[in-house]
């Protein structure tokens, strides 16, 4: 089997030989590139864990490579912080998780206990970075890589006192970065590899881009809503800015007076979100039912006239490509990862901050261009699988092991040599 398409190792070159061993390692079935590799049993580390109630994208992307990855005969664990009311193991889909620690104390506690070998012997490791990493360059030993989906930069000052968010920006941009640079990274788009190299100094060569896949339930179907009809989904986090949406909603209200808008999620901002709604008048209108399940996320895509995504920063936009194969289009802001998961003027439309009403209100207004854009999203969207995720990232990690085994070997030469003795 060919590499995934969405597999896009950089052919630049490197004066490290041990960066350019064949990055064209052909993909196959999940297991065949496991047992090449020797990837019999492997670890992740990630903050959150799926049944988080603050848990988004990067939880959703975890669970469905460990799923894959479980299946195909693969010993997947992953250790995440503890949540709430939960039981701290779980057996999820195959794979096994295991949640302990605090917000902030799953980060030493997690990799003190790689470290010592408490979670038992491991043949690779998954490091997912969100914001804070785990700093496994100090204390892993064997194969691993790392999920970076994005930069943080300005997240930690919209999230955090200002003293947290100072620490958080000298870790992401000055400490962390010297001690990743000969790690491999996987990020979800060619635009937030741009910035991991540009933004952070990562090597370009250690940089692969594995995009992410959709489930087979988002599809089309059903009713499109008779009326003008926007649908948002994400966490109500100052990232998503979706007070800078409620202002375009409302704005677009008086062009298109039979307007219906949901913003589905949950999160720390509601009570400000509820309070906006309500000093514009837009409550009748305008819903926010918190977070649903899945049959109800599938029809809120299959019915909306448009996605709409108005998110400062992202790996990629997974709800604009859920919705896309729901042959759904998008309105997005214009940013890394948005870039590459919505094609300009194809699947969707880009749009910059004052741009959006003007954007919105050319979807919701003309039939030919929302049809045309439906179409595309469609016709997108059915190159995104998570099987091909799950074999790029897999290869990516295979790629490492070899890279692991083939420094052990020189090492070992060098070692040798060092202690044959010359002949007489």
């Amino acid at each position: 089997m060919a590499p995934s398409p969405e597999y896009r190792p950089s052919t630049r070159q490197t004066r490290d030989p041990e960066a350019t061993l064949d990055l064209g390692l052909a993909s196959g079935a999940l297991g065949d590139i496991a047992a090449e590799a020797g990837l019999r049993r492997i670890n992740m580390l990630a903050w959150r864990d799926l049944d988080d109630p603050e848990a988004g994208g990067s939880e959703i992307h975890a669970d469905h490579i460990a799923r894959l990855w479980s299946a195909a005969g693969i010993d997947v664990s992953v250790r995440t912080s503890g949540v709430v009311g939960a039981p701290a193991h779980v057996d999820r889909s195959g794979y096994h998780a295991l949640r302990a620690g605090g917000r902030y104390g799953v980060f030493p506690r997690a990799a003190a206990a790689e470290a010592l070998g408490r979670h038992g012997p491991r043949d690779g490791l998954v490091e997912i970075w969100n914001g804070m990493p785990f700093f496994s360059p100090l204390w892993a030993r064997g194969p691993r890589i790392v999920f970076c989906h994005h930069v943080h930069a300005e997240m930690w000052r919209m999230v955090l006192p200002p003293w947290k968010a100072r620490i958080g920006e000298l870790i992401e941009f000055r400490l962390a970065p010297p001690l990743y640079r000969g790690t491999r990274i996987v990020t979800l788009s060619s635009s937030s590899r741009d910035e991991l190299v540009g933004d952070l100094g990562f090597r370009e060569e250690l940089v692969t881009v594995v995009a992410p896949g959709i489930d087979p339930k988002f599809r089309p179907g059903g009713r499109r809503s008779q009326h003008p009809s926007v649908v948002a989904v994400g966490r109500l986090e100052p990232v998503k800015r979706f007070d800078l949406l409620v202002d375009a909603l409302a704005e677009l209200r008086r062009r298109h007076p039979a307007l219906q808008a949901t913003i589905i999620g949950e999160g720390s901002e509601r009570d400000a979100l509820e309070a906006q709604i309500a000093a514009l008048g837009a409550s009748e209108w305008l819903r926010l039912p918190g977070r649903v399940d899945d049959d109800t996320l599938v029809r809120a895509y299959q019915e909306a006239w448009t996605v709409v995504s108005t998110s400062k920063r992202e790996g990629w936009g997974m709800t604009l490509t859920e919705a896309a194969a729901c042959a759904t289009p998008a309105v997005a802001s214009r940013i890394a990862g948005h870039e590459d998961s919505v094609e300009h003027g194809v699947s969707g439309l880009l749009a910059t901050d004052d741009e959006f009403v003007t954007r919105l209100d050319a979807v919701l207004g003309e039939p030919e261009l929302r049809d045309a854009l439906s179409r595309g999203a469609e016709a997108r969207a059915a190159r995104f699988t998570w099987q091909a995720t799950a074999e790029g990232t897999l290869t990516a990690l295979a790629h490492e092991a070899h890279r692991y085994r083939h420094r052990a070997r020189n090492a070992q030469r060098r070692h040798s040599f060092r202690r044959t003795p010359p002949s007489e």
